[in-house]
């Protein structure tokens, strides 16, 4: 789950502390981890079989799996700048996330960064672990995944839904505004050509983009926190939901 969650994943991150940190929640998780769906994958002499090593690399797919639902609850913060990046001329700066690993605009790495002070600020990354992480050894394991793989899909079809369908919330306010000022410089432009609104129209734009975030900054805090405790919530009890043991 390290290796695929959002600021974790990335290069900057150095691998020792990637190492130190899953040696430190392995060490807290080995209280709390219920066994007893392990005592199956042994034998009568106490040794292990291959189910047992099926069930590691289920537990591994686990992770993963948790880490790219946290990644696209961030990808909709990414995907709201872009939505509205072209239209306010900033398209054709983009530059490498660190965080996303990806080419992004600078409005889509804006959001992202924002999104990730949120998210560290806010204690969500002890949550996801004290209620993701945690529950998931108590209710589920490889073959509970493979009896139930119907409910995964529905549930990580439903995560990339609520990506679109929140990027268009963050960045409908602006890309309304923006819509708004190229229908008036285009009716300013046909009826007074020699002006050349058009040129003169993306800055204009720029300056109400950055107005409207201005203005609108507190809510749009407010809905990363939300989606996040969304995500958080939907993740647990899709954890939950699975049923204990083999």
């Amino acid at each position: 789950m390290i290796m695929t969650l959002p600021l974790f994943s990335t290069r900057t991150v150095p691998m020792g502390a990637k190492v130190a940190l899953v040696g430190y929640m392995a060490y807290l998780s080995m209280g709390i981890a219920n066994y007893e769906a392990y005592l199956p994958m042994m034998n009568e002499n106490g040794a292990f079989d291959l189910n047992y090593l099926l069930l590691m690399v289920g537990e591994a797919f686990i992770g993963i799996i948790m880490g790219f639902y946290v990644s696209i609850i961030f990808a909709a913060f990414s995907s709201a700048g872009q939505f509205f990046s072209f239209q306010m001329g900033f398209s054709a700066s983009e530059v490498y996330d660190a965080l996303s690993q990806v080419e992004n605009p600078l409005m889509g790495q804006y959001f992202n960064l924002v999104a990730m002070l949120i998210f560290l600020q806010n204690q969500w990354l002890q949550k996801l672990f004290l209620h993701g992480l945690f529950e998931s050894f108590k209710s589920m394991n490889v073959f509970s995944l493979l009896d139930q793989k119907e409910s995964l899909l529905k549930f990580l079809v439903s995560g990339l839904s609520n990506l679109f369908a929140d990027a268009m919330l963050i960045a409908l306010p602006i890309m309304g505004s923006l819509l708004l000022i190229t229908v008036c410089t285009g009716l300013l432009s046909k009826a007074a050509p020699q002006m050349n609104l058009l040129s003169e129209g993306f800055p204009v734009m720029i300056l109400l983009t950055f107005g409207v975030l201005f203005a609108w900054f507190p809510e749009i805090c407010s809905f990363f926190q939300r989606s996040f405790m969304t995500g958080v919530n939907n993740l647990s009890i899709f954890v939950q939901g699975f049923n204990k043991g083999v």
